[in-house]
């Protein structure tokens, strides 16, 4: 690598840190200078010294990682390849959906400034409510942006540096990639963390009271959802078209090996992985903690008169102790050369999980004991119960995902029969899948709703799921640095293969790459497992939404019609979302196999190597397929339920009818979710278990029957379950933004 790449590279990844810390020091500037009460400022300033560490750290990293070695000249002609797609890609994507976000925040505008009659009980008049939301989710849409940018930038250039690094032990390349993921898993979630303080703390030198602030600040959570939507469904068709193109012409047809050079197709897969699981899940992960932030914040308004300021800020305060845990977790991960290396990430996420707990116990006695000295111990059992749930859907994830158990095997079991009988074994797995998950969500959400309520404090029952919603995303930083690690380490292998590494080395990355497919499955069920506790946590904020603008709703009656009707119209909009999702893969896979068919046919030397495939064909068609597909998707999943929202607004009862919309179609969502994330993921790791050895192995007709059942669930666990998991957020933060208009 040329020193002046070398610099630019240093100076790109500075640039993302220097994002955060204007936002950072914008946010001091305006802490030192506005004056806000003790009880507000000192919880404010533990928030931003936890950002402001934790930027130094991924800093540090950054150029670490940079300064390391960044392989030979062949794995450096494959990774500029990667690095130009990829690239191309998101700026294409990003600069439609910063068209489609422009037009939005000028719709919310609009809609609050002109549609909308004021209210006594508004928290501003109605052109600062206007300006607030618009501008709130700009600086959520903007600010998210950046985080799946940062995911996408950081993993291609670990990519390599991994390859590179195999070349010497197994242990190095572990370090390398963890820790490559870890940038974008503390910066993400730090920058989430920063931009609902800056919201706050603006909205609070502006005059909103501390019990209304909460309110304005969910046009962040909005904003942030919206951009992740669209960001996860471009790169999550990109991803899946590219590899169902790759894998059904190339293994099956051709019966070449994975990321073999002579697939047209194998470059796109290669970007598809950074544009789709790092940009996608970075987008993801930041709009999770921002919108569950905010709605936790917003319950804790009804706590207002025992807490103070302190309920409506104590979200934010344990998030900055789970950052600071997450750091401490990256930095513990060490493995021995002939170790599995799930043991080592295993034991980053145990430190992780112990290290946060602690800190929760400080932060509910610190900010919770006085208020209530008596009871601010049954709030940290409520934490307990949160911790205790991601670990529950780390279990239950790796039953129904890995190889041995009986799930994936009976699927494997399945192949040798066919195709057929493959996908039949498949889908009754995925859907055997929802019943577990849906248990735990219901015993922790019903546990700490228990706990909570007996505290005899009013509406401590929700804040009580509301602190068990926090305690699980408590270890969130870890959780996107092991994301990030499995599509750097399947990156890794590819570069190796095309580059002609020797075996030895491929070994290294395939034993990487074998634990990174599990960090992606366990990472998708926690994030379904936060989705399905973050779901009661943001209905019960809408509640209390209309509640504090002046409705009257205490509970949701299905037997009247217009609310049954509501409640069908939202689980119906998950299915339609889902059909769309996964015909758009369908769509571009298509025309990815006509055109690795054309190539093999009209060039005969590339399976014969003496031929160079034309790559960048690929890529260009599955950029411009991507991008037109994810359009409709998208529109439906916002504009459905603003649609929903403005409908239901002259009805008597419009506000009961879309708690309906959101209650069912969240309820739809997470079953839905469910099924495709491990019914993907179940057929994918049979393929992988027959490439093992079993029923065969490579080339038999049982693995050329799993290959067919994998590139079925390709959009089920990468494409249309991930964005299911934004859509269950988005709901829940349009619906919100849409609360005054509903009573």
């Amino acid at each position: 690598m040329t020193s002046s790449t070398e610099t630019t590279e240093k100076s790109g990844g500075m640039g993302f840190i220097a994002i955060l810390a204007v936002i950072v020091i914008a946010n001091a500037a305006m802490l030192i200078t506005g004056k806000l009460p003790s009880e507000e400022s000192r919880p404010m300033a533990v928030v931003l010294a936890a950002c402001a560490a934790t930027l130094a750290v991924a800093g540090v990293l950054a150029r670490s990682l940079l300064a390391s070695d960044a392989g030979t000249s062949a794995m450096h002609v494959v990774y500029s390849a990667i690095k130009e797609g990829a690239e191309a890609f998101m700026r294409r994507q990003y600069r439609t959906i910063a068209m489609l976000a422009i037009v939005t925040a000028v719709l919310v505008y609009g809609l609050y400034a002109f549609v909308r009659s004021a209210s006594a009980e508004d928290p501003a008049s109605p052109g600062m409510m206007a300006l607030a939301t618009a501008a709130a989710f700009a600086f959520g849409a903007f600010c998210s942006g950046v985080a799946g940018v940062l995911g996408m930038w950081v993993a291609i250039r670990t990519n390599v540096r991994v390859a590179a690094a195999a070349t010497n032990s197994t242990s190095s390349a572990l370090k390398v990639a963890l820790r490559g993921g870890a940038v974008a898993g503390l910066v993400v979630p730090a920058m989430s963390l920063a931009g609902v303080s800056t919201v706050f703390i603006a909205l609070r030198l502006f005059g909103v009271s501390a019990e209304h602030a909460p309110l304005l600040a969910i046009g962040y959570g909005f904003g942030a959802s919206f951009v992740a939507l669209f960001a996860q469904l471009g790169g999550g068709i990109y991803t899946k078209a590219a590899d169902v193109g790759a894998d059904l012409v190339g293994k099956v047809e051709a019966g070449i090996p994975e990321d073999d050079p002579r697939n047209p197709a194998v470059v796109a897969d290669l970007v598809g992985d950074n544009v789709g699981d790092c940009a996608g899940r970075g987008a993801d992960l930041f709009e999770s903690i921002a919108a569950e932030n905010i709605g936790a914040m917003i319950l804790g308004i009804a706590l207002f008169g025992t807490f103070g300021s302190h309920g409506v800020l104590f979200p934010l305060v344990a998030a900055a102790i789970g950052l600071l845990a997450s750091v401490i977790g990256v930095y513990s991960v060490s493995m021995k050369e002939e170790e599995d290396p799930m043991r080592a990430l295993n034991r980053g996420f145990y430190v992780t999980a112990a290290l946060a707990t602690v800190g929760l116990f400080f932060v509910c006695k610190f900010l919770l004991a006085p208020g209530a000295p008596d009871v601010w111990m049954k709030f940290f059992w409520c934490a307990l119960i949160g911790v205790a749930t991601s670990f529950g859907f780390v279990l239950v994830t790796q039953y129904y995902t890995e190889h041995r158990y009986r799930p994936v095997r009976s699927i494997a079991e399945q192949s040798v029969t066919g195709p057929a009988t493959n996908i039949i074994a498949g889908l009754a797995v995925g859907l055997e899948s929802t019943a577990l998950p849906v248990l735990m969500i219901s015993a922790a959400i019903l546990a700490s709703y228990a706990v909570g309520a007996n505290t005899g404090l009013p509406s401590a029952g929700l804040f009580g799921t509301a602190v068990a919603t926090i305690g699980m995303l408590s270890t969130a930083g870890y959780i996107l640095a092991m994301d990030n690690f499995g599509p750097i380490t399947d990156n890794a292998g590819g570069i190796c293969e095309m580059s002609g590494a020797p075996k030895g080395i491929r070994e290294r990355t395939d034993r990487l790459d074998a634990a990174g497919n599990t960090t992606k499955a366990l990472t998708k069920g926690y994030a379904l497992g936060s989705a399905g506790l973050a779901a009661f946590l943001l209905f019960s904020a809408y509640i209390d939404a209309v509640k504090s603008y002046g409705g009257s709703i205490d509970s949701v009656d299905i037997s009247n019609p217009a609310v049954f009707v509501g409640g069908m119209l939202g689980a119906t909009l998950v299915f339609l979302f889902a059909a769309t999702a996964i015909r758009a893969v369908g769509h571009a896979a298509s025309v990815v196999i006509d055109e690795v068919r054309r190539q093999f046919r009209e060039k005969p030397g590339i399976l014969a190597g003496t031929d160079r495939p034309d790559y960048a064909a690929c890529v260009d068609i599955v950029t411009l397929s991507a991008l037109r597909r994810m359009v409709v998707p998208g529109v439906l999943a916002v504009g459905g339920p603003i649609t929903a929202a403005l409908l239901f607004r002259t009805l008597p009862i419009g506000a009961e009818a879309v708690a309906a919309f959101l209650m069912i179609g969240t309820v739809a969502g997470i079953l839905v979710a469910t099924l495709l994330n491990n019914g993907g993921g179940a057929w994918d790791n049979a393929k992988k278990y027959i490439e093992l050895g079993s029923h065969g192995g490579k080339g038999s007709d049982a693995h050329k029957a799993a290959v067919i059942g994998d590139t079925v669930g390709d959009p089920f666990k990468d494409t249309a379950g991930p964005s299911i998991h934004v859509l269950i957020k988005l709901l829940a933060t349009i619906m919100l933004v849409m609360a005054p208009f509903l009573v």
